[in-house]
């Protein structure tokens, strides 16, 4: 089996980080499908009031420091009354778009390179082109879309939000796979 060079799959890995790059914008500010994720919190002005002032970071609502707080009575009564949240508090300002747009082209450019690890040390030269997208698209899958459904286990996250993101890791993991069948050496 002749193993192919990490280096050579360069093409492969920048194109299948710009497909995915695009994919996502047309999800996201073409078809937006996302924008039902979100709903706005009663009493906004209130809440924003009432945050002001809080240091960017994450927060939970009711607070407690460890495993004996959460065994006090009053933090269980706090639970059982509710609201209980988990909050991200984001800096003052606009979103920074083009910092975050790098920042994820960054990410698709690790995911790339990380299905392009695997490939290397799992298909040889020459194979076709199906055996090299079942590899790839699992991986890429994998890496586009295995951390969502923590995100509902554990935090919350509505599984309608997850399912969505779960279907976008399912295409960039099959558009990832596409590149990599289509351009293997």
């Amino acid at each position: 089996m002749q193993t192919i060079s990490l280096f050579s799959l360069w093409l492969p890995i920048v194109l299948s980080a710009v497909a995915v790059f695009f994919a996502s914008a047309a999800i996201w500010m073409v078809i937006k499908w996302h924008d039902s994720d979100w709903s706005q919190l009663p009493g906004e002005n209130a809440v924003r009031t009432a945050l002001s002032g809080t240091p960017p970071g994450d927060y939970t609502l009711p607070y407690a420091m460890s495993n004996a707080a959460r065994a006090s009575e009053d933090w269980q009564a706090k639970c059982k009354e509710g609201p209980n949240a988990m909050l991200t508090v984001l800096p003052a300002g606009l979103p920074a778009m083009g910092k975050q747009l790098g920042l994820w082209f960054v990410y698709c450019l690790a995911v790339s390179l990380l299905v392009a690890y695997v490939l290397h040390l799992t298909v040889p030269t020459g194979v076709d082109y199906l055996r090299v997208f079942r590899i790839a698209s699992v991986v890429g899958f994998l890496a586009y879309a295995g951390g969502a459904v923590p995100g509902s286990i554990w935090f919350g996250h509505g599984w309608g939000r997850t399912f969505k993101d779960v279907a976008d890791g399912l295409l960039y993991g099959l558009l990832t796979a596409g590149v990599f069948g289509w351009l293997w050496p």
